[in-house]
């Protein structure tokens, strides 16, 4: 979890960078702005809250909604909340940055790599879905 707030951070301190040797006043706002705005893009506020990979397997098994395993500043993971909208909520999202076994699921099915976002539906995986795809399953 530190990794994804560190992240955003040090969008925020570029930001400051950029806007420091602007002489206008609106120059250095507007830098500071579009930093932050890059900030919270790649922090976890953008994504449903976190389970674990236990909890996602757990409550997965019971209701069968799709696992989503993604991590901060991932420009696929966010392309695919961007399109689920709110429908994104109804999937458990596992941030791999802040659980070691969200990591290693992810690195069991995709032979040993961390890639994201890899989804997992009634026992079939898919790494870096499209969206609608996994909106149809969203939607049992």
């Amino acid at each position: 979890m530190l990794r994804s707030w560190w992240l955003a951070g040090l969008m925020l301190l570029c930001g400051v960078v950029a806007g420091a040797p602007q002489d206008e006043p609106w120059l250095r706002a507007f830098w500071f702005v579009v930093f932050a705005a890059l900030a919270v893009l790649l922090s976890p506020l953008v994504f449903p809250r976190s389970v674990t990979a236990e909890q996602a397997r757990a409550r997965s098994t019971s209701d069968g909604r799709p696992i989503v395993y993604w991590r901060p500043g991932c420009r696929y993971c966010l392309r695919l909340r961007f399109r689920l909208g709110h429908s994104a909520r109804r999937a458990y999202w596992v941030n791999i940055w802040s659980d070691p076994a969200g990591a290693a699921a992810v690195r069991a099915v995709t032979g040993g790599d961390e890639t994201v976002p890899t989804v997992v539906v009634d026992g079939e995986s898919t790494v870096n879905p499209e969206p609608e795809w996994l909106r149809r399953r969203l939607t049992r």
